[in-house]
């Protein structure tokens, strides 16, 4: 059985491990505290209000965790050697996978609000959604998506599991167990991201459907994913935590990963808009007319310009996608315009169901918790973990990638 020898690994590597400063763990601890704290008065001042705003944010945090999962399994499946000196990053982060059916709990009390197929009444007087009973029903809705957050969670500890323990035994028979495992978690991961996103986002007007949802979910997931991991890994190279051996040529590679999931968002968003403005059918254009009446076109205008036109020619020269300053601000702007996508596909869905939509404090309070859990789940793990797989056999080669 082949090893690495991890000590001379992280010699060659100039890793030293060390904690992030104590500052970490107390704003990550405040943020998270004042997050939960109003956000329990707003479900206690506006429950329905709140329903609405906890979803997006819990889409948000599903986006960061599997979408960071998704990263680590296609390193693996596809043998790139330039991310596996900063792979441990998105390890980390998608550390929050095992507590998702946590989180989603406080939704399921909040399905009747939330989801018109849930409430009787609704599907009494309407076909569509008696011909959608079947699926779009609480008992199946709440079991498959269980079993969607346990299937990842078996997934995230085996995968993580094994190049955890690979730091230890540097026993190289752990990375072929990962490339399968990777290989069989993707096309589940395609699967089921799908039905997450019809049943969470899409369902909220469940008279819509899109075969393209699922997809335009997976794009935005994968882009704000690659943005979380990019300015993590900025800071740790600016402070010392990665070694003096990572090169620009690793951190180019991040750019040029950002650069073409924001133009694969926008090829994908066109392309639905496109699609289904030619057929002109009712039943897929009210969608689009939702987020267009009112003040949601002036939010529909700005998500153009700021996810798409914005970082699209922001990260569009090569020298962009080395200069650290301008991949951190574009970094922290494809998160923010992620939460507001995910913001503009929830809301206005509100009047469809019966509510009025109004801009409400509580918009604000569970994004605040979420930084605060990443924030101090990160710092847990670099204390509990090696930021570097030390024992990966492809550690060297990454170390020494260039372009």
């Amino acid at each position: 059985m082949l090893k690495i020898d991890t000590g001379s690994s992280a010699e060659q590597a100039g890793y030293i491990k060390k904690e992030l400063p104590k500052s970490f763990i107390t704003v990550g601890t405040i943020l998270l505290v004042v997050g939960v704290v109003l956000g329990i008065i707003s479900y206690i001042v506006e429950p329905t209000r709140a329903a609405y705003s906890y979803l997006t944010t819990f889409l948000f945090v599903v986006s960061i965790g599997i979408g960071s999962l998704f990263l680590v399994a296609l390193e693996y499946a596809s043998g790139a050697v330039w991310s596996v000196p900063f792979r441990r990053v998105s390890e980390f982060f998608s550390s929050i996978v095992p507590f998702l059916i946590l989180l989603a709990i406080p939704l399921v009390f909040n399905l009747h609000d939330i989801f018109k197929w849930s409430q009787p009444a609704a599907v009494s007087s309407e076909k569509i959604l008696q011909g959608k009973a079947p699926y779009l029903n609480v008992p199946f809705f709440i079991i498959r998506n269980a079993v969607i957050f346990i299937f990842w969670t078996f997934f995230y500890l085996l995968i993580i599991k094994n190049s955890r323990k690979q730091d230890s035994t540097g026993e190289q028979l752990l990375t072929k167990r990962n490339i399968t495992t990777s290989t069989i978690f993707i096309p589940f991961y395609a699967f089921t991201i799908s039905i997450l996103a019809i049943d969470w986002m899409m369902s909220i007007e469940p008279t819509w459907f899109s075969t393209i949802f699922g997809v335009y979910f997976f794009a935005g997931i994968t882009m704000c994913a690659l943005a979380v991991a990019t300015l993590a890994v900025l800071y740790l190279l600016e402070n010392d935590y990665l070694g003096n051996r990572i090169s620009d040529d690793n951190v180019y590679s991040l750019g040029t990963l950002m650069f073409a999931f924001t133009a694969f968002w926008g090829y994908i968003a066109f392309s639905q808009y496109m699609l289904i403005w030619y057929g002109d059918l009712p039943e897929e254009t009210s969608w689009f007319f939702h987020r267009w009446d009112g003040g949601w076109k002036y939010a529909s205008i700005i998500l153009v310009i700021t996810h798409f036109i914005v970082p699209f020619f922001g990260l569009l020269s090569s020298k962009a996608k080395v200069n650290h300053k301008r991949l951190k601000f574009m970094s922290i702007w494809l998160i923010a315009n992620h939460l507001f996508d995910i913001y503009w596909m929830v809301m206005p869905g509100m009047v469809v169901t019966g509510h009025t939509y109004f801009f409400s404090w509580s918009d604000l309070v569970f994004p605040v918790a979420a930084a605060g859990l990443f924030i101090l789940l990160f710092a847990i793990m670099v204390k509990k973990h090696n930021l570097m797989p030390l024992g990966d056999p492809k550690l060297k080669r990454g170390l020494e990638f260039r372009l």
